[in-house]
């Protein structure tokens, strides 16, 4: 897949996004779409998976640590073809099997259920090690918001990462610098968040989450990192694609009204024009 056919899906992804979140009028479109790039490349070029064989043994795998973000999740997995983007509608129904968390046991392609922040990290970690002791080749990958890493289990988990030389595990900050209270380094700063993982002795990359090919180089470096764990903090906007929601803490975890959703998608439809 060419940089063209990346914005297309990723600008695609956004609008299942918004779809998700606006018919369940609720759900967490911010963290959602300031990750949108770093879901779309993943799926649609760095990870060994099958969506016709969502189990296979030696797919690589995925977690995301702040469960929260499902919407942009969900809208990724849907568009690689693991389940129909029609079902995106279907976000937080009764019934429904998208759940406002990731759930191992009933959505296709999800690797773990996550949702309590702090443990998504902790279970890469586990899988990363079962890779090692068994043998095997998949990488693990884990995406966390910059939030998230105010929990103190997350550097448990790097610690342990670090110690048993995980090289087949990629931590992704979705450093978008806003939580639900607001700014990250007003509630409780955690920068600087690469010297961080670099003192827990991970190999650390600093880049723009919204550059595919930053994206892309910094993904290859971690691949051929050996001895040690990456750590990627992609500099990311909060509510990216849609104007009035970016850089808002307020659409952390709002959904848009109907005349809200209709410019947003109007927007995105424009920008896929381009």
């Amino acid at each position: 897949m060419n940089k063209a056919e990346l914005k297309h899906t990723a600008n695609e992804i956004r609008k299942g996004i918004l779809t998700a979140v606006y018919h369940a009028k609720s759900g967490h479109p911010g963290g959602s779409l300031s990750a949108t790039e770093l879901y779309t490349y993943l799926f649609f070029k760095e990870m060994r998976i099958d969506p016709k064989d969502p189990k296979k043994a030696d797919r690589d795998r995925f977690v995301l640590s702040k469960g929260h973000t499902a919407p942009g999740y969900y809208a990724t997995l849907a568009n690689r073809g693991f389940f129909p983007v029609k079902d995106l509608e279907t976000l937080r129904k009764v019934g429904s099997y998208l759940q406002g968390h990731p759930d191992m046991k009933h959505i296709p392609g999800v690797d773990m259920s996550s949702g309590s922040l702090g443990q998504g990290i902790s279970t890469a970690v586990g899988m990363a090690i079962s890779a090692k002791l068994s043998g095997q080749d998949y990488r693990v990958y884990t995406l966390l918001g910059d939030g998230e890493i105010q929990e103190g289990q997350v550097w448990e988990a790097a610690m342990l990462a670090a110690h048993r030389k995980l090289d087949n595990l990629v931590v992704i900050v979705d450093n978008n610098n806003l939580q639900i209270d607001g700014a990250i380094d007003e509630v409780n700063s955690p920068y600087p968040i690469d010297k961080k993982f670099e003192a827990f002795n991970f190999h650390v990359i600093n880049i723009d989450g919204h550059d595919f090919d930053a994206i892309e180089n910094a993904l290859k470096e971690a691949r051929e990192t050996k001895g040690r764990p990456t750590a990627i903090v992609a500099k990311t906007v909060k509510g990216k694609g849609v104007s009035f929601m970016e850089n808002k803490a307020a659409w952390h975890g709002s959904a848009p009204n109907q005349e809200q959703y209709e410019a947003a998608m109007a927007e995105l439809e424009k920008a896929g024009e381009v």
